[in-house]
């Protein structure tokens, strides 16, 4: 008698949660939440262009727009008069914020471009800390070079927000006292499955005011749905993420359906020290909030 009524209890409740999570769907707009539609494969446009000695030098990125958080960076240099290519033996490239008091500082990037095998372009990145307004302006400084001779050139551009929370970022000080960036890279458009989820991991050298890659530690990863009606629910087969080769740090993220995620992280450093974040509580608590680490990151999808 005692097991079916255990029995019972249990099925009742379940009946319950499932009707609060089928509530919490029909109410929540996720598409209106998420904005505009995520582009799954968006075109690299023109973001702004200016001339130099004769050259014309184009920056491009995903869809011609600039947001605050990780983008993916393209310049082109051609002839002015004919617009032809031209061969460059090298591109630097380093994004520059200036605020209200005149202090520069850089942002995470790469500052050596990768040439491509056509010659059409280079190829890099830029990691953008805040958003463009009055008091911050953003500039990009492309450095090349054509034969034996060197060029430059200075272009402003803007930087909106980050619409896609795919792609957000933190910003956070850890427990050694430095200042640390973590940026979503992919997916932009997760799937209901396993995501390979990759991120870049900066710090802040205050003396040279510009950033550099973290190397070596090992980012863990606690997804959550922490709105009540989802009880805090995880997900299995989530992979912590680790530095690859090229420097950016790869993991497993698995959603198991869509709405509202947060990616709860604790970074760990080479010798195995907690240098930011916190465990959240495993519980299942369907009608409580579930509680957040100390870094993490929301997403929606």
């Amino acid at each position: 008698m005692r097991d079916l009524y255990i029995k019972s209890a249990a099925f009742y409740i379940l009946i319950i949660c499932l009707f609060l999570t089928s509530c919490t769907k029909e109410k929540t707009d996720y598409e209106a939440e998420r904005g505009n539609t995520v582009e799954e494969n968006p075109e690299f446009k023109e973001v702004s262009s200016s001339v130099s000695s004769g050259y014309n030098i184009r920056i491009e990125a995903l869809g011609g727009v600039l947001y605050r958080g990780y983008n993916d960076i393209r310049v082109k240099i051609n002839k002015q008069q004919t617009n032809e290519p031209v061969e460059v033996s090298s591109v630097g490239f380093r994004p520059i914020q200036t605020d209200a008091h005149g202090v520069k500082i850089s942002c995470p990037h790469q500052s050596v471009l990768d040439y491509t095998l056509d010659g059409r372009y280079f190829s890099g990145y830029s990691v953008f800390i805040n958003t463009s307004s009055e008091t911050t302006t953003w500039s990009l400084e492309i450095n090349f070079k054509i034969g034996d001779q060197n060029f430059s050139a200075i272009q402003n551009v803007t930087v909106k927000p980050q619409t896609n929370k795919n792609l957000n970022m933190t910003t956070f000080a850890g427990k050694d006292n430095e200042q640390y960036i973590i940026a979503l890279i992919s997916p932009r458009k997760p799937n209901v499955s396993e995501n390979k989820l990759v991120a870049g991991i900066y710090k802040l050298d205050a003396a040279q005011l510009s950033y550099t890659t973290v190397n070596g530690y090992v980012l863990q990863l606690d997804p959550r749905m922490p709105e009540p009606s989802m009880g805090n629910h995880s997900s299995p087969n989530n992979k912590d993420l680790v530095q690859q080769a090229d420097g950016l740090y790869q993991g497993v993220v698995n959603y198991t359906m869509t709405g509202n995620w947060t990616l709860n992280f604790i970074l760990v450093n080479q010798n195995g020290r907690v240098i930011a974040g916190t465990e959240v509580p495993r519980d299942f608590t369907p009608g409580v909030e579930g509680r957040k680490s100390e870094i993490y990151i929301d997403i929606l999808f």
